[in-house]
């Protein structure tokens, strides 16, 4: 394989794996906003009871789903390697490729996929944290003093961030609003959320895959032992003499 052909393979799976982030990507960022419908408000600040349970409940959700649909694509991707296998070992011994119109390369499972789809999804998370962290002292003072608000491209960035990552940030947010000096960049440390959460139920959704397949071909090749053993009934061909006689 040269250069050229090695890159698009590399582009292929990429691209791949940032396609399959969108399902559970768009289930944080769906939960993002409801936290900040439900969370944010003038009247209070701090993290209350409240807004901690909403927070819990709506991050457990998002993993619950991420972990669902990972599991999923794993055991589908374990399926278009099994094909891939297939052509390959088909082009060994015969000197040219089973044709699967199905197979598609960058669908295959491999263990490191799994993670680069969670890090797609956690692509926003990182974002904020590091814009957050990066104006860390002017969103606090904007937060703690009315006198002093953002500035205008500043306040929109972070409205929109709030919106698109606000189940990693919204904790930190309000901490921040009231006073309690928590740094913004910590926040990044929930990317390990969507990443691991994918990483891990995508190799157990292969697996469990796997085992399914071998249960159904285990209880296949019984069958068909069980059918060959089974006596056969012996044909006479209807000749005089050779039917055995009934007993009346």
């Amino acid at each position: 394989m040269n250069f050229k052909e090695k890159m698009k393979e590399i582009w292929n799976n990429a691209f791949e794996c940032f396609k399959r982030s969108f399902s559970g990507g768009f289930t944080y960022f769906l939960v993002s906003m409801i936290l900040v419908w439900l969370t944010v408000d003038e009247k209070t600040v701090g993290m209350t009871d409240k807004r901690w349970t909403w927070t819990v409940v709506c991050v457990l959700g998002a993993a619950a789903y991420n972990a669902f649909v990972s599991y999923v694509n794993g055991g589908n991707q374990y399926e278009m390697l099994v094909s891939g296998n297939m052509k390959r070992i088909s082009a060994m011994n015969m000197g040219g490729e089973y044709k699967i119109s199905s197979h598609k390369l960058a669908k295959e499972y491999r263990v490191w996929k799994g993670f680069l789809v969670g890090l797609f999804m956690a692509f926003f998370c990182i974002l904020t944290a590091i814009v957050f962290g990066a104006n860390q002292e002017k969103i606090v003072t904007a937060l703690t003093s009315e006198d002093k608000p953002m500035s205008t491209g500043l306040g929109i960035f972070v409205v929109i961030l709030l919106f698109l990552s606000g189940w990693s940030i919204l904790p930190f947010y309000h901490l921040n609003s009231a006073g309690v000096s928590v740094s913004f960049y910590l926040s990044g440390l929930l990317a390990l959320i969507p990443i691991g959460v994918t990483g891990v139920f995508y190799i157990v959704g292969a697996y469990g895959r796997r085992r399914k397949s071998m249960r159904a071909q285990e209880l296949a090749d019984r069958e068909m032992a069980a059918k060959e053993a089974k006596p056969k009934k012996i044909n006479y061909g209807g000749l005089p003499g050779t039917k055995p006689r009934k007993r009346k």
